[in-house]
């Protein structure tokens, strides 16, 4: 599973900015969505999917499939694992981003 965040590009940045100004406007299409809410789903479900991968593999293993080999199960839910506390990272940071606009004056 690949874990690598890729940058925006300039035309993904121009398109975000102008879904942000179409919905400042109110002209934007609510249901087309995109941007980051879209980008945060799909990165937990890619986790979700490698946690149920690893899980899968740790029962094969200690059913004594012999096509499913120890390491292959280690490497998975290491894998598993980082995605799940680098998902955990972030919505933590939002959670603090979150909670310190709330407490802004206004």
């Amino acid at each position: 599973m690949d874990m690598r965040i890729t940058p925006l590009t300039p035309q993904a940045l121009g398109a975000l900015a102008k879904a942000r100004l179409q919905q400042a406007e109110g002209t934007a299409n609510p249901v087309a969505g995109g941007g980051f809410s879209d980008a945060f789903k799909t990165a937990l479900q890619s986790v979700s999917k490698a946690q149920n991968e690893a899980s899968e593999m740790q029962t094969q293993v200690q059913m004594g499939n012999p096509s499913v080999s120890l390491e292959e199960t280690m490497l998975a839910m290491q894998k598993a694992q980082i995605g799940f506390q680098a998902t955990l990272n972030v919505r933590n940071r939002m959670v603090q981003a979150y909670t310190d606009v709330m407490n802004m004056q206004v």
